[in-house]
């Protein structure tokens, strides 16, 4: 009995040890870097499609032209048709003026001109009367002239002498009664010009719209006192302000980095969240200066607004594309590494080993970079941490589906 229990113990100990032989062999295992699991690389397909750099940009409609309607005469408003919200269009009245010392001096013109025209008549009277007397004088001397060549001696000379003198003074008045009916015409078409300009301007008693648009402001009422907006030395008051909303301009500040890409018919889509719309446009002109306070260009977009479901003042966000190429070769940018003056990336070769592969780039967006050469289609490539692994190296690649588009396409946004 006294043997059974020491054999007991013994076996319990042995495997204790044992156990505990075992769990520290198998730390050491863990500790050898030989024996670890072989690390996991999150890799992307190296693919062909069209790839575009665009430009994100938030812009503001305004009028296509806007202006403050001014009257070109001064006077007092006596009657107002529009108000803030009116549509109207080119050459209707807005508003008639009363001026009643203009009305005065084109009653004035007018009867100037009916004087002139009776001074024209009076003097093509007196061309006529100068004409008859002139004919019968200047044919009593050729008779006179005449006899006396046929009988010499017949006529005195002092009476021929006075029949010449005659003939030539009518034909002097003659010529005085047509400058006379000339300068009478003349001022005939003085005075008509005269009462056209006064009409002219009695005329502009009537404001009218220059362009077909919209009433955005009114600042005159009946009753007020309008200044002519001609006047240099006076502040004068428009009558309302008028702008053109049927088509717009959207104005987008395009940064200095983007300038030399911006282009006329380049596509841009514009999306109005104010109103749940989304539209395409082409740009239309630039100023091809940047601004030296915000080093931005003015670049603008027509919009046709004919319903007017867009108000000057909104705010758009568009997206212009700078850049497009189809059919182009290119890898995320988390896969590009530059290293001094060279760029690289690391490629899974078929048995898993990582491989360095120098590149040249192409095209660059934000997501995306296109590889000139160094590349195959369908080659996979490290996305992220390369420096975590060695050449040579055996990895378990984790394909990173959202790493590039499927179709190979990417998209850049710049602010």
């Amino acid at each position: 009995m006294r043997k059974r229990f020491v054999v007991i113990p013994v076996g319990i100990l042995a495997l204790v040890a044992l156990v505990v032989v075992v769990e520290y062999r198998a730390r050491d295992r863990d500790s050898d870097p030989r024996a670890a699991e072989i690390p996991t690389a999150a890799v992307a397909i190296v693919t062909r499609g069209p790839l575009s750099n665009t430009l994100s940009l938030a812009g503001q409609f305004q009028p296509y032209q806007e202006i403050d309607v001014h009257a070109k005469v001064s006077g007092y408003v006596q009657r107002i048709y529009v108000d803030i919200g009116d549509r109207v269009r080119a050459g209707q009245t807005l508003a008639v003026l009363e001026i009643p010392e203009l009305d005065a001096q084109l009653k004035g013109t007018q009867a100037e001109v009916l004087h002139s025209k009776d001074e024209v008549v009076r003097a093509e009277n007196d061309v006529i009367r100068a004409e008859s007397d002139h004919a019968a004088l200047h044919a009593a001397y050729e008779r006179l002239r005449q006899a006396a060549e046929a009988r010499p001696g017949l006529i005195a000379e002092q009476e021929l002498d006075d029949s010449q003198s005659k003939d030539l003074a009518t034909a002097a008045q003659v010529d005085a009664a047509k400058a006379a009916l000339s300068a009478a015409r003349q001022q005939t078409a003085v005075s008509d010009a005269d009462r056209m300009r006064v009409g002219a301007l009695a005329a502009y008693a009537n404001v009218t719209a220059p362009l077909t648009g919209v009433i955005t402001w009114r600042y005159a009422d009946t009753g007020a006192l309008i200044q002519a907006g001609t006047a240099s030395n006076t502040q004068s008051m428009p009558l309302v302000k008028l702008a053109q909303s049927d088509v717009l301009r959207l104005r987008l500040p395009v940064p200095e980095s983007a300038v030399a890409y911006i282009h006329t018919g380049a596509p841009v889509q514009v999306q109005v969240k104010a109103i749940g719309r989304t539209f395409d446009g082409k740009v239309v002109r630039f100023t091809r200066s940047v601004s030296l306070d915000t080093r931005t260009m003015e670049t603008e977009i027509d919009v046709n607004n004919a319903d007017l479901s867009l108000t000057p003042g909104m705010y758009a966000d568009t997206t212009i594309e700078l850049e497009h190429k189809e059919n182009a070769l290119s890898v995320p940018v988390q896969a590009v590494v530059q290293d001094a003056n060279e760029h690289y990336v690391l490629v899974v070769d078929d048995q898993d080993r990582v491989r360095k592969r120098q590149v040249d780039l192409g095209e660059q967006t934000s997501n995306a970079a296109e590889i000139l050469h160094g590349l195959s289609e369908k080659e996979r490539v490290i996305v992220g941490g390369q420096s975590n692994y060695q050449v040579g190296e055996v990895v378990k690649p984790r394909l990173e589906p959202d790493s590039a588009a499927a179709d190979g396409s990417q998209t850049g946004e710049q602010k």
